[in-house]
């Protein structure tokens, strides 16, 4: 097993290792993807329009569910499977970029998922807007050697075209959707309409061709909905479908609860993690109750609840009143841009602290790449850039932890090295977060950590594999950083042993 970031500074992608063999894969013209371009932000409008004159996807959702069920989807929406006791999946979520970093997840994937009986993409399956055409160089070229079915979830990007390219790929091509009843004149829904992004005239041209990239009869996988289940061995998979504000509209909060009853164990797979950055999210239902509050249910035995949406890996193993315990996790980096680690305040929440939390990348490495990049991109390398071994030394100090890796003698800390991780929105611990709550990390955080892309090593991805057996299900967190060591042998980041009885 080769070197994980938890033991050495070449195992987390650091150095001048060789460059991975993924771009062999990639097409020879890339889009690259900026979310501080203001065309892609007028592009991606339709979240920022529905929080502010209504959501209208679940009233689009109901419509695309009635649509499925009329062309001959199962009512209770169940993927049913013949998998054994024993068997293995992969999860990977917000994927679909596109470029460098996205493919540089497939070696590892395509090496540690050759058995693996599927696989289950969290959120947001295509950047920026979830179009139709997108998925030939976003979905089919990148898993077309993946030779199994993949089901996915859609994320808020894909909603940004009121779901059109997903249903179409993922639901039996399912048709676009009839206009809907025109809205009253000078009302919200109105004004929403006259703005909302749709798909462009003869989108989905390119289809055809794409499919022909995974059109192998062990690939095919065709979904009920955007929300489903999947029963497989011993254990239900249910997938649920946040929408563009990450929540559930009272329709399919019903069939969760639904779904969710009796005693066989259940993951839950979520577009909007329940626990994320060291809070708690427990995603509101129309009409009342959360989906946490379903998970926690005993009479349900969920055992795990894995959420997409947040671009890097998170795990908190929350412990509950009754003993039992559920394992949150964000598996978020599937292959869009990074968002930052060193933010994440010291952790405190549901009774799980820094020694139960699990993050990749590691704070430090995520605080060494964004100093490097924003030194490039303000030209001030000499005073941003921050080596790893400093990185780690000054999240050592905010966090009151230990340093996570250690290697030789820790670097002096100086005024610059605590400067720049105040600038960078480094988080603190627990009994300081409150009385140290500055602006500059909600204003890093929000602003500027979004879009921050990087096309060269480490990009610190990851996907997750779970072996399920009668009894447990074993999860791991492999890494993908762009070189060639990670990946002929992808490192486990983290790994957790999930009882099932």
């Amino acid at each position: 097993m080769s070197d994980s970031s938890r033991d050495t500074a070449e195992g987390a992608g650091w150095g001048s290792a060789e460059r991975g063999a993924y771009r062999r894969l990639m097409p020879s013209r890339v889009e690259r993807i900026s979310w501080l371009d203001p065309r892609m932000l007028w592009a991606a409008r339709n979240g920022v329009l529905a929080s502010w004159f209504g959501d209208p996807t679940g009233r689009t959702r109901a419509r695309r569910v009635a649509q499925r069920a009329a062309a001959g989807a199962p009512a209770d929406k169940v993927i049913r499977r013949d998998d054994p006791d024993r068997f293995s999946f992969l999860v990977l979520g917000d994927t679909g970029e596109g470029d460098e970093p996205q493919y540089a997840v497939v070696p590892g994937l395509l090496k540690e998922g050759r058995d693996t009986a599927f696989a289950v993409l969290a959120s947001d399956v295509i950047y920026p807007v979830g179009s139709a055409d997108d998925y030939l160089t976003k979905f089919f070229r990148p898993y077309r050697d993946y030779q199994a079915p993949i089901y996915a979830i859609p994320g808020n990007h894909d909603w940004y075209e009121d779901l059109d390219g997903f249903m179409r790929v993922f639901c039996d091509d399912a048709p676009p959707l009839p206009p809907g009843p025109a809205p009253r004149p000078l009302t919200r829904d109105w004004l929403r309409s006259l703005l909302w992004h749709r798909p462009r005239p003869g989108d989905g041209g390119r289809l055809a061709e794409a499919r022909t990239l995974r059109s192998g009869p062990a690939q095919q996988a065709v979904q009920p909905g955007p929300y489903w289940a999947i029963d497989a061995g011993p254990v239900r998979i249910i997938g649920i479908d946040t929408g563009l504000l990450g929540t559930l509209d009272a329709e399919q909060g019903a069939w969760l609860r639904e779904v969710s009853r009796g005693p066989r164990p259940k993951i839950l797979v979520t577009g909007s993690p329940l626990y994320v950055d060291g809070s708690h999210h427990p995603c509101p239902i129309d009409g009342g109750g959360t989906v946490d509050d379903i998970v926690r249910d005993p009479g349900h035995h969920y055992v795990a609840a894995i959420g997409g949406d947040i671009h890097n890996y998170q795990r908190y193993p929350v412990r509950l009143a009754d003993g039992r315990t559920i394992q949150y996790v964000v598996a978020g980096g599937g292959g869009a841009f990074m968002h930052a680690t060193h933010t994440i305040p010291g952790v405190d929440v549901a009774g799980v602290t820094e020694r139960d939390f699990r993050c990749y990348p590691l704070r430090g490495d995520s605080l060494a790449f964004y100093s490097a990049l924003y030194g490039r991109r303000l030209r001030m390398r000499r005073f941003f850039t921050l080596t790893e071994s400093e990185a780690m030394t000054v999240i050592a100090e905010r966090l009151g932890i230990g340093p996570t890796r250690v290697q030789g003698a820790p670097p002096r800390l100086t005024r610059r090295m605590r400067l720049v991780a105040g600038l960078l929105g480094t988080g603190r611990r627990p009994d300081r977060a409150k009385r140290f709550r500055l602006p500059v990390r909600k204003i890093y955080t929000q602003v500027f950590s979004p879009g921050s892309a990087t096309y060269s090593p480490p990009f610190f991805k990851c996907f997750l594999r779970l072996d399920v057996g009668p009894d447990e299900i074993r999860l791991r967190c492999h890494a993908a950083t762009g070189h060639r060591a990670q990946e002929v042998t992808p490192p486990v980041e983290d790994e957790v042993t999930i009882p099932l009885k």
